[in-house]
């Protein structure tokens, strides 16, 4: 059973009150002095701190998950792909070592941002996306936050191996996700996972981590996924054998592209609840303002209570 992680709203209310009727009523000692524009900046800055409050309380589950340019989730998300791909079974003769591909990243990040449970159909027109493949594949997993992780992640779309015959090429259930990581051909990943406080198409999940691998080039083609044979017996020219995997220090090295990317999709905000913050914090600034000063201006006996 998946566990949900819950995010509690807090409410900051400020007491006003007129004194009775009689003798003036003092001032708590805090306040003696307290002029109406001291009183109202010390209000607004209540207001102020309340409202960060809530955005930091909103937001704090997008900031236990990792970005595209953490060193442990890219080394996380390289390792679990090749460690995969070189435990195979039967073997493989031609199962290229898979290195990371920011371009990649980038694309799953964009994607992941929308939070729907479904395939990026930008990823097959060739050259669209990218600039060195003519078409990618791609991985989804969407779960509870507290049950993400990279390894948790890329070994459930692995244990698929379990519905794939090697001999016949079929699947007796969903095996996609496990021909694509052992594609032979695919060598480069970028991966990007999102927190999502709901999720298209996964309408019972809350909070959740939407995780999106993207590959180049794109597998799952009618044919083997590899080549059945001894390790590393079927690399290509100039390739050596790097864990049951066949490496190149061209082909693997990391190129940092200057090209952004624009995609044809509608992006969210990395955090809708902190833009949600930044264009209605002025004008709830100026309105307390003019409405302290008015409430003061009316009833110059106000006081404020703990």
């Amino acid at each position: 059973m998946n566990r949900f992680v819950k995010i509690r709203s807090r409410l900051c209310f400020v007491k006003l009150a007129h004194p009775p009727s009689g003798p003036a009523v003092p001032l708590d000692s805090s306040l003696r002095g307290s002029t109406p524009d001291s009183l109202s900046m010390r209000v607004t800055l209540a207001v102020t701190a309340c409202m960060l409050s809530v955005v930091s309380s909103s937001s704090s589950p997008a900031n236990t998950l990792p970005d595209i340019e953490n060193e442990g989730f890219i080394k996380d998300c390289v390792r679990m792909h090749n460690k995969f791909r070189s435990e195979v079974t039967p073997k493989a003769s031609d199962m290229l070592y898979m290195t990371w591909d920011p371009v990649l990243a980038r694309i799953a990040k964009a994607w992941a941002r929308n939070c729907q449970f479904a395939h990026n159909t930008q990823l097959k027109p060739p050259h669209k996306l990218h600039p060195n493949f003519t078409s990618l594949g791609e991985n989804l997993w969407t779960g509870s936050l507290s049950l993400f992780s990279v390894s948790s992640a890329v070994t459930d779309w692995y244990n698929e191996i379990q519905y794939y015959d090697f001999k016949t090429q079929k699947c007796d259930k969903v095996c996609g996700h496990y021909t694509q990581i052992v594609w032979a051909d695919s060598y480069k990943v970028g991966c990007a996972v999102q927190f999502c406080p709901r999720v298209s198409g996964f309408e019972t999940l809350r909070n959740g981590a939407h995780f999106i691998c993207n590959y180049g080039p794109g597998g799952n083609y009618p044919t083997w996924p590899y080549k059945k044979g001894s390790t590393c017996s079927a690399c290509p020219s100039n390739d050596n054998c790097l864990d049951n995997l066949c490496a190149n220090p061209q082909r693997d090295k990391v190129t940092r592209y200057y090209s952004v990317v624009f995609p044809d999709w509608p992006v969210f905000p990395r955090n809708r609840y902190t833009s949600l913050f930044l264009i209605v914090t002025p004008p709830i600034l100026i309105l307390s303002v003019i409405i302290i000063s008015l409430v003061k201006h009316k009833y110059p006996h106000l006081v404020l209570l703990n």
